[in-house]
């Protein structure tokens, strides 16, 4: 039996009230539901996890057992159309999850020097539909944080290769490896903030390819390399959008992909589908996760049942809707989500998403007094 099966029959036995006693969700060593102990073998083959003994084993199963429990609430309680189960995440307690993968310190205050966008007429004339996926050779692959924190540098430099290429119509790659090793603050892999990312590129007057300076997965804050290697894109500056939904859309259809920040509470467990957050889920104010916005569109139309209109034959009626999304290009492997993707519910500030709309403009190089570090 694979591991969805298992997985499904598991998750069946949770809604029926069969699956976990109290104990399963506490610190408390219990028995364990044979159903589960099966489904955490294939967890631990799936995604090659092994425990330094058989305590951590049984700590990381009591984990296991609590985050599908989690994930089974949430799949009853989302509002579009995701799916929660298990992922490469579900040994992981939430604070753990947080610290590995969320930003480590606080945003403050965006530099001066980040413009905000003055004009409204993005939002005027909105496509349907749009999906920088579907031209060519303007996404480049997705990438694999790791254990670095480094999701900031990895969301602006995706974000530096689509409008490059949009623009100059030149295939690049771009070291993330440069923005950790030679970050303003020296905070590499223990997170950072995407401006943080653009100053350094502005600083070192562009950046360097992957190819030759390729990623390590860890940040040597003694040895920047920069002036080491050849630049093969540079940014003019950088901009933050305005926090409307349908301004973002409209930027994001005419000039390119940009980068947002958000709570990625829900992306612990998140397996497909459009994440339709609420305020009480995931809090908007509480980002900390920095990704590539990268098209929106609407899901095809559901049954969803209404319970207050009834037919004659007193079952419930159907009505139709849509689910109107947000497109984002994560960094943890595109075996996570949707092939490396997923969707939030475009219209509601999902998790925060308008908090921090900004995207890097490319034009040719142009020099600027280089920035120091806060106190």
């Amino acid at each position: 039996m694979t591991l969805t099966a298992h997985l499904s029959y598991f998750l069946a036995l949770l809604t029926a009230g069969q699956g976990l006693s109290d104990s399963l969700l506490t610190k408390d060593a219990g028995p364990r539901p044979l159903e589960l102990i099966e489904v955490f073998k294939f967890f631990q083959i799936k995604y090659n996890r092994s425990y330094s003994s058989p305590a951590e084993h049984a700590r990381r199963l009591n984990i296991f057992a609590h985050n599908l429990a989690h994930a089974q609430r949430l799949q009853e309680e989302d509002l579009g159309t995701a799916e929660f189960g298990d992922t490469p995440f579900s040994d992981l307690t939430e604070e753990e999850f947080a610290q590995i993968y969320g930003h480590q310190r606080a945003a403050e205050k965006i530099p001066n020097m980040a413009k905000m966008a003055e004009s409204e007429k993005w939002g005027e004339s909105v496509p349907p539909t749009c999906d920088w996926r579907k031209a060519a050779n303007i996404m480049s692959l997705i990438k694999n944080q790791g254990n670095c924190n480094c999701c900031w540098a990895i969301a602006a430099a995706d974000n530096i290769e689509a409008l490059w290429r949009i623009k100059f119509r030149q295939f690049v790659d771009v070291s993330v490896q440069e923005l950790l090793d030679c970050d303003r603050c020296g905070n590499g892999c223990n997170g950072g903030f995407v401006w943080d990312a653009y100053i350094t590129v502005l600083n070192n007057s562009g950046l360097a390819s992957e190819t030759d300076y390729p990623f390590r997965g860890h940040h040597n804050s003694r040895e920047c390399l920069a002036k080491k290697f050849k630049k093969v894109a540079w940014i003019q500056d950088f901009i933050m959008l305005s926090r409307n939904e349908q301004v973002i859309a409209g930027y994001l259809a005419t000039h390119g992909p940009i980068t947002v920040t958000i709570n990625m509470k829900l992306l612990q467990g998140y397996k497909k589908g459009v994440i339709k957050a609420t305020p009480t889920t995931c809090d908007p104010h509480q980002v900390n996760h920095s990704v590539l916005l990268v098209g929106f569109g609407k899901g095809k139309e559901e049954d969803i049942q209404s319970g207050t209109v009834l037919s004659q034959s007193r079952k419930p009626r159907r009505r139709r809707r849509s689910v109107p999304y947000w497109i984002l290009k994560n960094s943890w492997g595109d075996h996570w989500g949707e092939k490396g993707y997923f969707r939030l519910y475009r219209g509601n500030n999902s998790c925060g998403i308008t908090k921090y709309p900004i995207t890097a403009r490319v034009d040719h190089p142009v020099k600027k007094p280089p920035v120091s570090c806060p106190p």
